[in-house]
């Protein structure tokens, strides 16, 4: 088997990419906290109020958009309903599906919380865009992966039969 030559990555800029991405997560959950909420609340309250309008807001796509099991989008949903931030209600169209809305304490949370969010991203995200141009730069462009060999064997396999 030959060995594979290691591709020329540049280490610095991916970590600084990562740095980048951990400092805006950090000041979101600081003000979060601030706010009164767990960073999981709000990036609920978010997910929610920025659902596109062609998807259902249901608990399995909130959990979905935020990449948790189904049971602990149930567990935020019930916090974030104890504080009155959202409120649950039947489908009118199928009354076995609850939607999710945000109450309006809950939209005025979230507004502001996003504003504080939005404010940090005009700094931070040309920091984030300034590494990612250093990582996808056209020097640093990945090369297109190759064919495994059980795709070009198969190929070979049907020309040859």
């Amino acid at each position: 088997m030959p060995r594979r030559r290691a591709s020329p990555l540049n280490y610095p800029a991916i970590a600084d990419f990562r740095y980048a991405i951990r400092r805006f997560l950090t000041f979101s959950a600081g003000a979060a906290r601030e706010a009164g909420l767990e960073p999981q609340q709000y990036q609920l309250l978010l997910a929610l109020k920025g659902l596109p309008s062609t998807e259902t807001p249901t608990i399995g796509t909130l959990a979905a958009r935020m990449l948790i099991q189904h049971h602990s989008a149930v567990e935020l949903i019930n916090r974030l309903e104890g504080h009155r931030l959202i409120r649950r209600s039947l489908n009118p169209a199928d009354q076995r599906e609850v939607l999710l809305v945000l109450s309006a304490r809950g939209e005025r949370i979230v507004q502001t919380i996003a504003a504080e969010h939005w404010a940090e991203l005009q700094i931070a995200g040309r920091e984030l865009i300034g590494t990612l141009e250093e990582i996808l730069g056209p020097s640093r462009a990945p090369r297109q992966r190759r064919k495994s060999r059980s795709i070009r064997a198969q190929k070979n396999r049907r020309t040859h039969s």
